[in-house]
């Protein structure tokens, strides 16, 4: 066994995020038969870029243009999510291919067809955490709240991808709801192997970390990356 160097905590949460995007890419994009459409997966993307969080851009500008605006409207709206699966409009071709369903007097503003403009519809916002610092354990949930709140039509999907191993600092991110859908665990098996093997210990707190991820994961709230492009075609 060799001996390595342990990642800096900000090369391996850009490490992460990079494997991350890539195993989206691979699994999501191969279930088109379930979901078809024209689906770009990305990095950094700010939400303003897409149908539903245009309208914040707006708003960014009139901040810019009256700063006296500044103290009554929040700031943090702008987000930029670590990953994003963005779904284009489709032509009219495309929709009427099976028959007439839209034409120059039906379906005039809806976001899904490209006549009424060109903005690409969010469809998932992935927050990618390697571990999970008990200083900025909501940070993803802050981010999650500004989506639900500032969206006009449709929420897209909202989670968290990471690798933390502690249990008392994955339910502090995943347990609840109305926020994130759900939190995605890259080892969850092993996770769940290893606390159970403390389980066994004469150690309480071991026992009441077992307890823990096993209320996550019968709640739903903690699920395995294997189960996230699955949950994405819904």
């Amino acid at each position: 066994m060799t001996a390595r160097d342990r990642l800096a905590g900000q090369r391996a949460g850009h490490q992460f995020e990079e494997l991350c995007l890539e195993f989206v890419r691979k699994t999501f994009l191969q279930l088109s038969t379930f979901r078809p459409g024209i689906w770009d997966v990305r990095r950094s993307a700010n939400v303003t870029e897409f149908e539903q969080y245009a309208h914040l851009a707006d708003l960014h500008d009139l901040v810019k243009r009256e700063p006296r605006f500044a103290a009554a409207l929040q700031r943090d709206y702008l987000i930029s999510p670590d990953i994003v699966i963005a779904r284009h409009p489709e032509t009219d071709a495309n929709l009427n291919a099976t028959g007439a369903i839209v034409d120059a007097d039906s379906a005039r503003l809806t976001g899904f067809r490209e006549a009424n403009g060109k903005t690409a519809l969010l469809h998932a916002s992935i927050s990618c955490k390697w571990t999970i610092r008990s200083d900025r354990v909501q940070n993803s949930r802050a981010e999650a709240l500004n989506l639900v709140r500032n969206r006009k039509g449709h929420l897209p999907h909202v989670v968290v991808v990471t690798g933390e191993p502690l249990p008392s600092r994955l339910a502090a991110i995943a347990m609840g709801t109305g926020d994130i859908d759900c939190v995605y665990h890259f080892a969850l098996d092993e996770l769940v192997e290893t606390v159970r093997e403390l389980a066994t210990a004469p150690r309480r707190p071991a026992t009441d970390a077992l307890g823990l991820v096993t209320t996550m994961i019968e709640g739903k709230r903690l699920k395995d990356i294997s189960d996230l492009p699955l949950d994405l075609v819904i």
